[in-house]
C-alpha cells in the first residue's frame, strides 16, 4: 500500500491510500491546507484544532450541498426520462394512427380506381 507525506498548516504528515490514488490524496490535503490558511487569514490565530473544526466543517457544507444539487439533477433526469418514455409512446401511438389512416386512404383509393375501371369498361 503506498504511503504518501502531505504538510497541512505548516505540520507534516505520512498517510497510506489505495494504489493509484497519491495525487488524489495530495490534492485533497493541499485543499485542507488552503482552507486553513484561508481562515487563519480571516481569523488570526484562534488555535490549530479549531482551525481544523473550521476547514473540516465548511469541507462538508460543500458536500451536504453538492449532494442536494445531485438529488436535484438526479430528480429532474427522471423526470425528463418519464417525459421522453412518454413522447416515445405518444410518437408510437402517431406513428400507428398515421399507419391505420394511410391504409384507410389506400383502401378508398383502389375504391375510386375500380369504380373508374368498370366506368371506362
Amino acid at each position: 500500500m503506498p504511503q504518501i507525506v502531505v504538510t497541512i498548516d505548516g505540520k507534516t504528515y505520512r498517510m497510506a491510500c489505495g494504489e493509484g490514488e497519491e495525487d488524489h490524496l495530495v490534492g485533497l490535503a493541499a485543499d485542507v491546507d488552503a482552507r486553513i490558511n484561508e481562515l487563519r487569514k480571516g481569523f488570526g490565530e484562534i488555535g490549530d484544532q479549531r482551525l481544523t473544526v473550521m476547514a473540516a466543517i465548511m469541507a462538508s457544507d460543500e458536500l451536504s450541498e453538492a449532494r442536494g444539487r445531485i438529488e436535484e439533477l438526479e430528480a429532474e433526469l427522471s423526470e425528463a426520462n418519464g417525459s421522453q418514455q412518454s413522447a416515445s409512446r405518444s410518437a408510437a401511438s402517431g406513428r400507428e394512427v398515421l399507419a391505420e389512416t394511410m391504409i384507410g386512404v389506400a383502401e378508398q383509393l383502389e375504391r375510386i380506381t375500380a369504380k373508374l375501371e368498370r366506368r371506362g369498361n
